[in-house]
């Protein structure tokens, strides 16, 4: 029985050609306020995260002629949703409306009564060449550009496609045509257009997966057998193809299709992840932790309820920052209390929390580490001052013993504990085996720790993987779990561990390149 009395809505979505920052500003918001979504094979599942954590997936996914749930199942399926009044976000590969037969379920949906909404996308066929650096149209080479499908319905007993007239237009795009090039690229050339045409096959386009293959019309399909290429991909005819040395920006990125594992908690990855991201890494999520409130408050408590007896709090992480404000809001209290209170931070993320919240901020130090803000307050007379440091359970007690030899009373409370996040270590080997990791990154002992813990006392790391840490206490920790640390820098912040992976990949791009001028 519909529980609403009337049928839900179905937004059908264009989640752009794979790169999930495409998806339009009015797709995530229908996203965000769906009951079911339903998704298809080529949508980035990154997009999911835009969903509510109470909606229910759909995967409808079709690959390589397999499908999941066949098209007319999927109509079905829509209707049957929306009837019982569900709102339903229907999360389609690059346009609904370019050979992604978006138009086939609104039309089942309008039999049906059921209301709908197409929010268009970015489509394949403009974003995936751009990404390659291949402009479609520009002015001097061509002002006309088509858009063909490689994968006709193979139920028609005849093509609609117009060869002769395909012929002469200055841009062709064919999407779905791997499978198919010979046939096309044969057509083509019959009815009139030039074999030395230059060609491009891109596959996995404005993903870090990305692939381009080029050469002449009648040398593409060789080239595309010689490099095993595969679906998905779009194939661009044109000489607007030549562009590509000279506009390729994408898969020019100093990490462009490295795999980086980041093994901070879920919670915490983004930045990370975004920053890797702009660089062109493949950004593989394995956290090795999780944060979790202490055992008890009680600890924590007490020292909120006191605070204007406290000189100075010392926060050493982000977290410690959430929790501190998280149990200052719960005790009915606010940032008034702090304010005859100095503030610490060990760096610039950390400080970030706290102005966040309009407090300022009275030392960062100028390491990043729990030693740097020692030797930022030993320039202080500590004597008979009163410091709180609301930190992880377990943490090292380097801090707190350097500030009491100073003279300081300290109160170090339990804000959060640091926990194994359960990971499986499958998730990672798979990867391993298939040579689908460049680096894995540490940023505190804890990420060491529970990776080993993970992954088990015999995991051996392969040589061809790099490692990567932040700071020299998490360096330590890796190399005494046997690591051998690759990649380490001056400036302990995320931003400064993605910079170290730039140059280190620089330097070993150069190191090839003049190995191959030498020889």
């Amino acid at each position: 029985m519909n529980k609403k009395n009337k049928p839900g809505t179905v937004y059908i979505i264009g989640a752009g050609p794979g790169d999930a920052g495409l998806i339009t500003v009015k797709g995530a918001d229908c996203l965000g306020r769906a009951d079911v979504v339903v998704y298809d094979y080529l949508v980035n599942e990154e997009l999911l995260e835009y969903a509510r954590p109470a909606a229910r997936f759909v995967y409808a996914g079709k690959k390589g002629g397999e499908h999941t749930l066949p098209q007319d199942k999927i109509n079905e399926l829509l209707v049957r949703e929306a009837q019982d009044g569900n709102t339903i976000a229907r999360l389609k590969g690059g346009d609904p409306f370019i050979f992604g037969r978006g138009g086939e379920e609104a039309e089942e949906l309008a039999r049906n009564n059921v209301p709908f909404e197409i929010i268009p996308g970015v489509t394949s066929a403009v974003a995936v060449p751009a990404y390659a650096g291949i402009p479609l149209t520009h002015r001097g080479l061509t002002s006309t550009v088509a858009f063909v499908t490689g994968h006709e319905d193979p139920a028609k007993e005849k093509s609609d496609i117009d060869w002769p007239t395909l012929a002469g237009i200055g841009t062709l795009v064919f999407l779905m045509g791997v499978k198919n090039i010979a046939r096309i690229t044969d057509a083509l050339i019959k009815y009139g257009k030039s074999p030395s045409t230059p060609a491009a096959l891109i596959r996995w386009g404005t993903t870090p997966r990305q692939e381009v293959v080029t050469a002449t019309l009648d040398a593409i399909t060789v080239r595309a057998e010689a490099c095993g290429f595969a679906p998905p991909a779009i194939l661009v005819v044109g000489n607007v193809v030549d562009l590509r040395e000279t506009l390729k920006w994408f898969d020019g990125k100093p990490l462009f299709g490295k795999g980086i594992v980041i093994t901070r908690p879920e919670r915490e990855k983004d930045n990370l992840a975004a920053l890797l991201a702009q660089e062109g890494a493949r950004v593989i999520c394995f956290p090795t932790i999780k944060i979790t409130p202490p055992p008890d408050w009680s600890s924590l408590d007490a020292a909120v309820t006191q605070l204007n007896t406290y000189n100075w709090i010392i926060f050493t992480s982000a977290n410690g920052v959430h929790y501190f404000f998280e149990r200052l809001a719960a005790l009915g209290k606010d940032i008034r209390e702090l304010k005859s209170v100095k503030i610490c931070c060990i760096g610039p993320a950390t400080a970030f929390q706290i102005q966040a919240r309009g407090i300022g901020v009275d030392l960062i130090p100028e390491y990043y580490i729990s030693e740097g803000i020692l030797k930022s307050l030993a320039k202080l007379d500590l004597a008979g001052q009163k410091i709180l440091i609301p930190r992880a359970v377990h943490a090292r007690d380097v801090l707190p013993e350097g500030l009491t030899k100073m003279g300081a009373a300290v109160d170090v409370v339990a804000a959060y504990e640091t926990v194994n996040s359960g990971r499986k270590k499958e998730e990672l080997l798979e990867l391993i085996r298939n040579d689908g990791i460049d680096v894995i990154t540490f940023t505190s002992t804890s990420t060491v720790t529970n990776f080993l813990e993970i992954m088990g006392g015999d995991f051996i790391c392969p040589a061809k993987i790099r490692i990567a840490c932040i700071g020299p206490i998490t360096e330590t920790a890796a190399q005494r779990a046997g690591f051998n640390v690759d990649i380490r820098q001056d400036e302990y912040t995320m931003e400064g561990l993605v910079q170290s992976l730039v140059q280190y990949f620089k330097n070993e791009q150069a190191a090839e390149s003049g190995k191959r001028n030498n020889s």
